[in-house]
């Protein structure tokens, strides 16, 4: 259900999972910048910052019912996906909890991108 009244709720599940999605990349990154090999995660730290943005973009649009909600919710699963599979190259327990949370996301935003 919406914070108000007149909220879309068909977009529900996919807000919560975008702005799940955001803080998991946020605190997979900044996790990240703090390992030893953070040379080799410069591919893995760009694409966890590129979905917490677009996450963040795709709950902001669906939340005010915009007619490019499903479009960008198309992109938003693309870059979740690949989010996804940079996490999985990474051995930490946090990348691989990031990865699942990404997937998850991807696919509430292919559901809603339709």
């Amino acid at each position: 259900m919406g914070v108000l009244s007149q909220s879309p709720t068909n977009m529900d599940a996919c807000i919560e999972a975008c702005l799940k999605c955001l803080r998991a990349c946020e605190e997979c990154y900044t996790t990240c910048l703090q390992e030893p090999d953070v040379q080799a995660r410069v591919k893995c730290i760009q694409t966890l910052n590129d979905c917490a943005e677009i996450c963040g973009q795709a709950a902001q649009y669906m939340s005010r019912n915009s007619a490019f909600s499903t479009s960008l919710c198309g992109v938003c699963a693309q870059v979740c996906e690949q989010c996804a599979m940079e996490c999985e190259n990474m051995q930490d327990t946090h990348c691989k909890e990031c990865a699942q949370i990404c997937r998850e996301c991807a696919q509430q935003c292919r559901n809603m991108a339709g």
